[in-house]
């Protein structure tokens, strides 16, 4: 079973919440294709020269992508990695696992909630039934077959797989460490209840009555070890109802990695990662108050939250 996070405030720098994630690490990122993924964590740990991850997850993107270009990546246990119908494939991603740079656990979206799933109910394995008459038995030698005691059909056991850490960002969150989640939560839940502990962003804090007005957690607090609060935290991908997907600059990202790796890094990890001694500096170059207008909203109050932090940072 995973530790319980009782403190009663949680809340921390992106820093600090970089030092949750050590080296050689197996984490399960949050989010999903183009939609709330960590982005501004996974910067800040690009930045905190972290290496020899395992990245665990199903249908990401420019998340994973970005770890790769980085070097932060050593194994891959994603299912999939690309940009789907805007750009295609991962450029960083299939130069790593290519080479030989990156290490890939090949499976299916569906092993991989089975093998977090187990792991959160305490359980050593599960049972699939995707994987039948396909190569991926022979990719990994620890599934197992099983004849079901009660049907007799055969089906395929995984194991359970706990990722050190969970990192997730959130709509909301309390100081406490519950989060909120807006929209569809992918896999996060379960994520956060597989795995050993949970670093948090959020796009706001508020209070745990605020929390509560809007549906409540979705992520309780002792899952949760530390948690930041981090306007446009997932930008370029989505933050719904917030802001909206960042076409235009994924289009700069996925030019500078599809041209190579220097160029990759003097293009894009130079001005947007390394360049960006923190989150504020990088709102600032990707627009700072004029985000909002450009990415558009689904609600109100962006602006503001905007505002806040740079008030708070300076």
């Amino acid at each position: 079973m995973s530790a319980v996070f009782a403190q009663r405030d949680k809340r921390a720098s992106l820093a600090e919440l970089a030092t949750h994630v050590k080296d050689g690490d197996c984490v399960v990122v949050g989010g999903g294709l183009s939609s709330r993924e960590p982005m501004a964590l996974l910067r800040e740990l690009i930045r905190a020269g972290r290496r020899g991850l395992k990245v665990v997850g199903s249908a990401h993107g420019i998340d994973i992508d970005l770890m790769c270009g980085a070097g932060a990546v050593a194994r891959s246990a994603e299912s999939y990695v690309g940009f789907e119908q805007d750009f295609g494939m991962a450029p960083n991603y299939r130069r790593g696992c290519e080479s030989g740079a990156i290490e890939v656990d090949d499976s299916c979206c569906y092993t991989v909630v089975q093998q977090l799933r187990a792991a959160a109910y305490g359980l050593p394995f599960l049972p699939v039934r995707s994987v039948r008459g396909t190569s991926f038995e022979g990719m990994h030698p620890e599934y197992k077959r099983i004849s079901c005691p009660f049907t007799g059909e055969e089906l395929i056991l995984v194991p359970a797989l706990q990722p050190d850490v969970a990192l997730i960002h959130a709509q909301y969150g309390d100081a406490h460490g519950n989060l909120r989640i807006e929209g569809p939560p992918v896999a996060d839940i379960l994520a956060a209840r597989a795995s050993k502990k949970v670093v948090a962003t959020v796009e706001r804090i508020v209070s745990n009555d605020e929390l509560r007005a809007l549906g409540g957690a979705n992520v309780p607090y002792f899952y949760v070890v530390a948690i930041a609060e981090v306007p446009f935290g997932a930008h370029p991908t989505a933050c719904y109802p917030m802001y909206a997907y960042d076409r235009p600059h994924t289009a700069t990202y996925y030019a500078a990695a599809s041209a190579g790796p220097q160029d990759f890094k003097t293009r894009y990890l130079d001005p947007f990662v390394y360049g960006c001694p923190d989150h504020h500096d990088y709102l600032e170059r990707i627009g700072g108050s004029a985000l909002r207008s450009r990415l558009g909203s689904w609600g109100e109050g962006t602006e503001s939250w905007m505002n806040l932090y740079r008030e708070e940072s300076a």
